[in-house]
């Protein structure tokens, strides 16, 4: 199947993180391509990356940067589509604030989505929503998803009241 997500870091040190989003794309069913690219050692192969996504069928990147964090923002000036930013609290980064703080401040008109630094499965959630915006097999997967989350809220609360 043709990728419809689009996971970018900015080094192959983001990828054990970065596979939490893979996982949930995994999880609902998600055909993703995967790659590690620099917005500042290989811009040239993102900007290339990022002008051809939606031509391919990609409907959503997940860009993943630690330190000053500037992929999600790279990507996100050469695609219509939507970028989830993941701030990675990195070797080179303040606690992730920094990674943060550069995602989420984007100049007007170049919007990036930011999920919580770290925030990798969250992103992968956010990506189906976006494609369920215009898929109802997949609006349903998202549904049942947020209703399992509920049960299991139930099922730990009465669990509690067991051990009162």
């Amino acid at each position: 199947m043709k990728p419809l997500v689009s996971i970018i870091m900015g080094s192959t040190s983001d990828l054990p993180l970065m596979q939490q989003a893979a996982k949930v794309l995994d999880e609902f069913g998600i055909p993703y391509e995967i790659n590690a690219l620099s917005a500042h050692r290989t811009p040239e192969l993102v900007a290339k990356l990022a002008r051809g996504a939606s031509d391919r069928g990609i409907k959503v990147f997940i860009a993943g940067a630690g330190g000053a964090a500037h992929l999600p923002g790279v990507v996100a000036a050469f695609t219509p589509c939507p970028v989830i930013g993941v701030p990675v609290k990195s070797s080179n980064s303040i606690d992730g604030w920094d990674s943060l703080l550069s995602i989420a401040q984007m100049p007007s008109g170049v919007p990036v989505a930011t999920v919580a630094v770290d925030g990798a499965k969250n992103a992968g959630i956010l990506a189906a929503q976006i494609i369920a915006s215009g898929d109802t097999a997949m609006l349903e997967k998202v549904k049942a998803f947020k209703e399992s989350m509920k049960e299991k809220v139930i099922r730990a609360n009465e669990g509690l009241k067991e051990k009162a």
